[in-house]
């Protein structure tokens, strides 16, 4: 099982990517992260707490953007962490930078119920 910077949100892969996106129902975010990056860890856990608290419209995931740089270059990720943001199986949404929990809310409201 592929490990991510944050233990509540289940790790994608090249291979599982595709079908979680095409397959979730809500909004579901994938956090695009990457060991060496510090605030990744932080954002990986306000990225958690809201999928848990909005578990009925949002599903969350982790991309680690080393293991996985095909994903990383077809969304066009220059900057970690990067929240990709797909409701329906489409893109809406980028979030390039760290962020807490209510900022993360706020960024988020827009595509949330």
């Amino acid at each position: 099982m592929p490990v991510t910077h944050a233990p509540d949100i289940p790790a994608v892969t090249t291979a599982t990517f595709d079908e979680t996106v095409a397959s979730s129902d809500g909004l579901l975010l994938v956090d695009v992260w990457a060991a060496w990056c510090g605030p990744c860890a932080p954002m990986g856990e306000a990225v958690a707490s809201v999928a848990e608290t909005h578990a009925d419209h949002v599903t969350a995931v982790a991309l680690d953007a080393d293991t996985h740089p095909d994903i990383a270059r077809r969304y066009d990720v220059l900057s970690l962490p990067t929240l990709l943001v797909f409701s329906d199986g489409h893109l809406v949404d980028r979030l390039v930078g760290a962020r807490g929990r209510g900022r993360l809310l706020e960024d988020l409201s827009p595509h949330l119920p």
